[in-house]
C-alpha cells in the first residue's frame, strides 16, 4: 500500500512539472471555507484559498481557524454557560479574497470555484454569491453549494484542487465536481443532539429527540444538505458495523479516498477509521479535526466519516 501511495506522488510530481521543473499555473483557482476542516497542510499543498467563518464566544468574536483553533475552541467549551453562537463571512469578506486572486493571476481567464458549506446549514453561500456579482468584472466566480459540512465538503474541495493545480481547466473541474458532489458520503455519530437542537441545525433529525434512551444515532445528510438521522442503533459497536455496511454497499471495491474528522476525539476516530476504512479499496486516508463552527453545533465527541470515489 505504502509502495503504492509513493508512486502516485510521483506521478503527480511528474505531471505538475515543465521541462525546466517550474509548476504550471492552474487556470481554475479554489476557494472554500473554514467548515471544510481541510488540514493546514494539504490547503497549502494544492493552494486552496479558505474564508474564515466566525464564531461569537460571550462577548468575543473569532475567525474559525485563525484565531480559534480546535484545540482552544473545546477548551473553552467546558467554561461556556451558553453556547456559542456562529456567524458567516460578510460578502466584503469574500470579495476581498476574489480580488486578491485576480490580481495575482496574470493568464487572464481564470475561473474561481468557491464551494462552500450547506445552504441549508448557513448564509455562507449567500454572502459568496453577492460577492461574485461585485468582482465580476475582475474575475469569472462561480458559487457551489456542496450541501455537505465539515471534511465531506473538504475531501471534494481536496480533489478539484488537485485537478487545477495540474492544470485541468473548467469544464474538466466542473464535470468531476458534479460527480464528486453526487457520489461523496458521509456519515456521522455525536454524543449528544442539544448542540444541533438548540442551534437549529438539527434538521430531520429532530424526531430523535426524547426517544434516544441507549440509541446511537448514525446521522448524515439529505442531498438538499440537511441533518437526518439515517438508523438508529443500539451502542456504538452496532452504530460502526451499520457505518461499515453502508459504505461497502455504496462503494464496493472502487477506489476510493477516505477522510475521518473528530471534535477532540482522536481515539474514536481512529476506531471510526479501523473498523470502516479498513474494509475499503482505500487510495488515501486524512484524519482532520472538526473546527469550532462545526463543532459549535456538534458538540465535543463527534467523529464522522467521508467517503468519495478516487478515480
Amino acid at each position: 500500500m505504502k509502495g503504492r501511495f509513493v508512486r502516485k506522488e510521483a506521478e503527480l510530481h511528474s505531471c505538475l512539472c515543465t521541462k525546466e521543473g517550474e509548476f504550471m499555473v492552474a487556470r481554475v483557482k479554489i476557494v472554500t471555507d473554514s467548515t471544510a476542516d481541510i488540514p493546514l497542510d494539504l490547503v497549502k499543498k494544492f493552494n486552496i484559498s479558505v474564508i474564515p467563518l466566525k464564531v461569537v464566544i460571550g462577548n468575543e468574536t473569532f475567525q474559525d481557524g485563525v484565531n480559534l483553533t480546535p484545540e482552544s475552541f473545546y477548551q473553552k467549551l467546558d467554561e461556556m454557560d451558553d453556547l456559542p453562537s456562529t456567524s458567516q463571512p460578510t460578502p466584503y469578506e469574500f470579495e476581498t479574497v476574489y480580488r486578491r486572486i485576480a490580481e495575482n493571476d496574470h493568464s487572464n481567464d481564470t475561473t474561481i470555484l468557491s464551494i462552500h458549506l450547506s445552504s441549508q446549514l448557513s448564509g455562507t453561500i449567500q454572502s459568496a454569491t453577492l460577492a461574485a456579482d461585485e468582482v465580476k468584472d475582475a474575475v469569472k466566480v462561480e458559487v457551489i453549494d456542496s450541501k455537505r459540512a465539515s471534511y465531506a465538503i473538504g475531501i471534494i474541495v481536496v480533489e478539484i484542487a488537485k485537478m487545477a493545480q495540474n492544470g485541468a481547466g473548467l469544464s474538466e473541474c466542473k464535470a468531476k465536481l458534479e460527480m464528486l458532489l453526487k457520489r461523496t458520503n458521509v456519515y456521522f455519530l455525536v454524543d449528544t443532539l442539544e448542540y444541533l437542537q438548540k442551534n437549529g441545525r438539527i434538521g430531520k433529525a429532530s424526531a430523535l429527540i426524547g426517544s434516544l434512551l441507549k440509541m446511537k444515532p448514525v446521522l448524515s445528510l439529505t442531498e438538499d444538505g440537511q441533518v437526518y438521522p439515517y438508523h438508529k442503533a443500539r451502542g456504538r459497536k452496532k452504530a460502526l458495523a451499520v457505518i461499515r455496511e453502508a459504505v461497502k454497499n455504496q462503494y464496493g471495491d472502487q477506489p476510493v479516498h477516505v477522510g475521518v474528522s473528530h471534535a477532540d476525539a482522536e481515539e474514536s476516530g481512529e476506531q471510526l477509521l479501523r473498523n470502516v476504512a479498513d474494509g475499503l479499496n482505500t487510495q488515501s486516508m486524512t484524519t482532520t479535526k472538526i473546527g469550532a463552527v462545526i463543532g459549535a453545533h456538534t458538540g465535543r465527541g463527534t467523529v464522522a466519516i467521508s467517503v468519495t470515489p478516487a478515480e
